[in-house]
């Protein structure tokens, strides 16, 4: 008996386990739809025709950036503002086939991102178009597809029109895609809407609106049932609610549910918990969607600035542009996290997305690494700033466009600021009233839990924008010399700094003296030094555009004041275009903390001391000079005071104020400079020394592990050292790359805004003593084995485990 009842019991626990498995088969399948297609570069006749011959195409993965791949010049369109890269027309198209067993479901086709002018093609029918290269955008199949056949699906990308963007845009399906498939009844598109209205230590209200799609032809009697998951998997709370859904119909559904002791989240603890909303007919589930989000509470204070959770804190963010680097515009998380990873070890914690919507995998990021995200919408209206902008689709299509980044986004807990324009032209136009109303309204429709901000370079009470009453934070693009004003200017009114600094600079460059101040471009009026014969900018904080200002210009004012909420500085990494204060041969900016390859220019330490209760003592610049120069000494720090040291003998001890940096002038002679700091008891030593000639080559792995996925990365650092391992800071020998075991280069950089050597190659030369190769799996496992050469240098060699 005893052994047929623990039959029957095995027997209860198998049919309970295959009803599961029948119950969770119903529900939605997701799949990543970036492998396998053909790809052309340039026009064609009737690419969109299932017949259509496609064998002589490229073969390739999406996300993909053509204009990455192509050469640097002055000639094409884009100009150097835009990249200096190529873009022109494109043409993308995968063969698919899907079971017959699919012909009971609903089949949608998910874009995150399509630069620019898509038009989307299913077998021949056409599904639509959206001009916007950065929003994201469903087209549903059903109608269309074949099952138990092959289907076609066909995208025409349009980036010829030339210059549409101020910045480097890329070209192509740079973004994911995704399959995905529901039942007849199912949550919508962006479907979920959480929010937290009450929230105290001890609990939280959270809300969720959840609108259900019921695309049958008779009505539904549906039960919804949401979970409230904590980041361990656990159920913590849920609630159910019942309702009827008409034929071809929708029903949004409101729920309350309480969550005891909640963990919130913050830049520190950045806690996640799961709505797990499940949609049942006559107890089967039939779809299952899942929203991450957040439960924290923060406020903007006209007199006392920004609080997260009660505590106040300033917003220290930089502002981003969305390429990678020498992996272009195709996004790549590795690459991301890697970018976020940097910006937090220095002390930042916010992230405005300069100035479009984003992949949505920077929010996921952000949601998890703890970063406060300004997210914006559009760098133009109806006034253009390049020829072939945004502004020619707006009065189509900023509607749609709006509506759908904020469905999208206002789910993700790092997203507290949301932004309707930057530097918008008709700031200085009446026209300006109406609009920033209009575009305010539909932002608030969709989501009343968060302010709303323009960054205003005219940020005075004449602004038309400003004027309109639509923005709950005055937004700052620059101006530090009137942030003290503020209170008077803007009576009971918010501040942030949408935009701040413009310092500009090239890694591993000095100009002295360094107590002297370039504004470049040279403007009228000014009689400083003139712009550098080599499109270099001094990395001391001595540069800056003359709109702008230096970091210890911008945050010395910042940290000063109680109602400065906090600044996002431009930018936190260079990027590519808009080579300000140079034109071509320049072709990437000077403006990062950061430089293109991921390389922390000096600047990248005065933060980390300000920003940061991590001991920091940085001593620049590097110490090969020439007999008889007097070379400026700087030091960043957060200890009381330094000691600097040449060979030995003191050069005196300087202490740490208001100055954002330490400062010595310093009689050249070879050897080693050393700094001691002291604070309260603890010490901190930095040195340089005079390096020789180059001898050898080092490279340094970000990660000796990745994923064998076909997409994880490792950033490998190529340094040119002499034969006491100093870095050589101006060597600029040629480095090659030789690759073997299951990965590639998928790019090479080094943080030169002048070269022009290909992105995508197995040879790099270094720029002041550094390159970098970009390493991506093949999808395969194995040790991936990357060796560096150059002539007259001991090579190197470093191997990565692809698992």
């Amino acid at each position: 008996m005893k052994n047929i009842f623990s039959l029957m019991l095995l027997l209860c626990c198998l049919a309970t386990v295959f009803t599961v498995c029948e119950q969770r088969k119903a529900s939605r399948e997701m799949q990543n739809f970036g492998a396998g297609w053909r790809f052309h570069l340039g026009d064609v006749e009737n690419g969109h025709v299932p017949e259509f011959d496609d064998a002589e195409w490229r073969s390739l993965n999406v996300p993909h950036d053509w204009s990455i791949e192509g050469e640097f010049s002055s000639d094409h369109p884009a100009t150097p503002g835009g990249g200096a890269l190529p873009g022109g027309i494109g043409w993308y198209r995968k063969t698919f086939a899907l079971p017959e067993s699919d012909a009971t479901k609903l089949v949608f086709i998910d874009f995150d991102g399509v630069y620019m002018n898509s038009t989307v093609w299913i077998n021949g029918h056409l599904l639509g178009h959206r001009p916007y290269g950065y929003i994201s955008f469903r087209y549903e199949l059903t109608p269309h597809l074949k099952y138990g056949a092959t289907n076609v699906l066909a995208v025409r990308v349009d980036n010829s029109q030339q210059p549409n963007s101020r910045w480097y845009s890329g070209s192509g399906i740079y973004r994911n895609v995704r399959l995905v498939k529901t039942g007849a009844t199912h949550i919508d598109h962006w479907g979920t809407f959480v929010t937290t209205p009450a929230v105290v230590d001890s609990l939280a209200t959270v809300r969720v609106r959840t609108i259900v799609v019921n695309a049958a032809d008779e009505s539904k009697a549906v039960r919804l049932k949401s979970i409230v998951r904590d980041d361990q998997g656990r159920s913590v709370a849920e609630s159910l609610c019942d309702g009827e859904i008409g034929a071809h119909a929708r029903s949004e559904f409101s729920q309350d549910i309480e969550v005891h002791h909640p963990r919130f989240w913050s830049v520190a603890s950045p806690n996640l918990y799961d709505m797990v909303s499940q949609v049942y007919i006559e107890d089967k589930i039939v779809d299952e969607y899942i929203t991450p989000f957040g439960i924290r509470t923060f406020h903007f204070d006209a007199d006392e600035g920004f609080s997260l959770n009660g505590e106040p804190m300033k917003i220290l963010g930089v502002c981003m542009h969305h390429d990678l680097g020498c992996l272009g515009a195709a996004i790549n998380v590795r690459a991301l996290e890697r970018q976020l990873e940097l910006l937090k070890e220095m002390g930042c914690n916010a992230i405005r997305t300069s100035h479009n919507p984003p992949a949505p995998e920077l929010l996921d990021l952000c949601d998890r690494m703890g970063f406060i995200v300004m997210d914006e919408a559009f760098d133009m209206w109806k006034k253009s700033k390049t020829t072939y902008d945004y502004s020619l689709y707006y009065d189509e299509w900023h509607e749609r466009d709006l509506t759908d980044f904020i469905r999208r986004d206002r789910n993700h807990p790092s997203v507290m600021i949301w932004s309707i324009g930057n530097e918008i032209l008709e700031q200085w136009h009446e026209s300006g009233i109406p609009m920033a109303q209009e575009l305010a309204g539909i932002v608030r429709a969709l989501d009343d839990t968060r302010p709303i901000t323009s960054g205003c370079n005219d940020p005075e009470p004449h602004n038309y924008i400003i004027r309109s009453g639509a923005l709950d934070l005055i937004g700052f693009n620059y101006h530090h010399q009137t942030f003290a004003q503020f209170p008077q200017k803007f009576p009971g009114q918010k501040f942030i700094g949408a935009e701040t600094g413009s310092a500009i600079a090239t890694r591993g460059e000095y100009d002295m003296p360094s107590d002297i101040i370039r504004r470049w471009p040279v403007f009228a009026g000014y009689d400083g030094p003139s712009p550098n014969d080599d499109w270099t900018c001094s990395s001391y904080d001595n540069c800056s555009v003359p709109w702008g200002s230096t970091h210890e210009e911008t945050w010395s004012i910042l940290k000063k004041y109680g109602y400065l909420s906090g600044m996002f500085y431009w930018t936190g990494f260079d990027y590519l275009g808009e080579p300000t204060p140079y034109w071509w041969p320049a072709r990437s900016s000077y403006f990062g903390i950061i430089d293109l390859a991921g390389f922390p220019k000096d600047a990248y330490y005065f933060y980390q001391a300000e920003w940061t209760d991590k001991p920091v003592l940085h001593l620049f610049p590097h110490w090969n000079w020439s007999d008889g120069d007097v070379v400026d000494v700087w030091a960043y720090t957060n200890f009381d005071q330094v000691e600097l040291f040449l060979n030995d003998v003191s050069l005196g001890v300087k202490e740490k104020k208001d100055d954002g940096h330490l400062f010595w002038r310093v009689d050249y002679a070879p050897g080693t400079l050393k700094a001691l700091a002291t604070k309260d008891g603890e010490t901190c030593r930095a040195q340089v020394s005079t390096a020789g000639d180059p001898t050898l080559l080092l490279l340094t792995a970000d990660r000796s592990r990745i994923n064998a996925d076909g997409k994880d990365l490792s950033f490998v650092t190529v340094t040119v050292l002499d034969d006491a391992g100093n870095r050589v800071p101006k060597a600029d020998n040629l480095i090659r790359l030789q690759i073997s075991g299951p990965g590639f280069i998928a790019g090479v950089d080094n943080g030169n805004p002048i070269s022009h050597e290909p992105f995508q190659a197995n040879e790099r030369r270094a720029f002041n003593g550094l390159c970098l190769a970009v390493v991506q799996s093949n999808g395969e496992k194995g040790t991936i084995a990357l060796e560096a050469t150059s002539d007259g240098l001991q090579s190197a060699r470093v191997e990565i485990q692809a698992r």
